[in-house]
């Protein structure tokens, strides 16, 4: 993984959840502007499911958007390695107020399996760069 990384071309990518399972929300940012590119939520869900689906948020834009080389940068290693997997790990029990949800990953799952992608998925390093600015500040 770089030591360092290009501001002036990445989307990171973040959750925030309320309780485990508890109201959940993902988004993504492109950097260095800023700007709000998706957000998602909040539903009843975990931390690691919308870490999970920001990232595929993010491959899926930028494949439709034709940014194949742009990395997408999460802290969360656990939804990284899902992504490698193109399956999410949850143990999520489907409710009806879970439903959506999981039907989302479904998708998502689907979407991984069948999408060609290059953008590097990189590990944010919160120790050396500070948070991941698509933080949503509630720690």
């Amino acid at each position: 993984m770089p030591e360092t990384f290009n501001p002036a071309s990445a989307v990171v990518v973040d959750a925030a959840c309320s309780g485990n399972p508890g109201p959940m929300e993902y988004r993504g940012l492109h950097l260095p502007s800023g700007r709000e590119l998706f957000h998602f939520g909040p539903v009843k869900g975990t931390n690691n499911i919308g870490e999970f689906l920001a990232i595929v948020h993010a491959l899926a834009l930028l494949h439709k958007q034709g940014f194949h080389d742009m990395p997408v940068y999460s802290d969360s290693a656990t939804a990284q390695t899902w992504v490698r997997k193109k399956k999410c790990g949850t143990k999520l029990a489907r409710t009806p107020e879970t439903a959506r949800l999981l039907d989302y990953v479904v998708r998502a799952e689907y979407w991984l399996r069948t999408h060609d992608y290059r953008n590097p998925v990189l590990k944010w390093q919160t120790d050396k760069w500070g948070e991941i600015p698509a933080d949503f500040g509630r720690k």
